[in-house]
């Protein structure tokens, strides 16, 4: 399976999940995404095929070293543009939901200047 805007999205909400709760079941990734449980059983069914989660006998969802690093990379994305585009003056509502329509498609070349910019805007705000 190719490692689509879907998976991506899958991967970041169990990493996000993983860091509030000690365990995340299908059922958590259904409240959080708003999809139904036979959606979240299909995709979570192609991600452990491809070596992206495990789930144990309990059912609990874990994601692998392949699996963070993207869930990871796309987080990064995420919370680097939003709080970019709340510094910009764009609400908080909006900037998330910003973020996530593009921290998929923009280049790695684009997203590496946009955290550098960020990261000065940062470091100037400490001065």
């Amino acid at each position: 399976m190719a490692i689509t805007e879907a998976v991506e999205n899958y991967l970041e909400t169990i990493l996000i999940l993983s860091q509030k709760q000690p365990n995340v079941h299908a059922i958590d990734i259904c409240s959080y995404l708003g999809y139904s449980r036979p959606t979240i059983s299909i995709i979570l069914k192609k991600m452990k095929e491809d070596g992206l989660v495990l789930v144990d006998d309990d059912n609990h969802i874990t994601l692998t070293e392949k699996g963070r690093e993207v869930a990871e990379s796309i987080y990064d994305r995420h919370k680097v543009l939003s709080e970019l585009f709340i510094m910009l003056g764009v609400s908080h509502d909006n900037a998330v939901e910003d973020a996530c329509k593009i921290e998929h498609d923009l280049s790695e070349e684009t997203f590496q200047l946009l955290k550098a910019h960020y990261l000065r805007l940062l470091a100037d705000r400490k001065h």
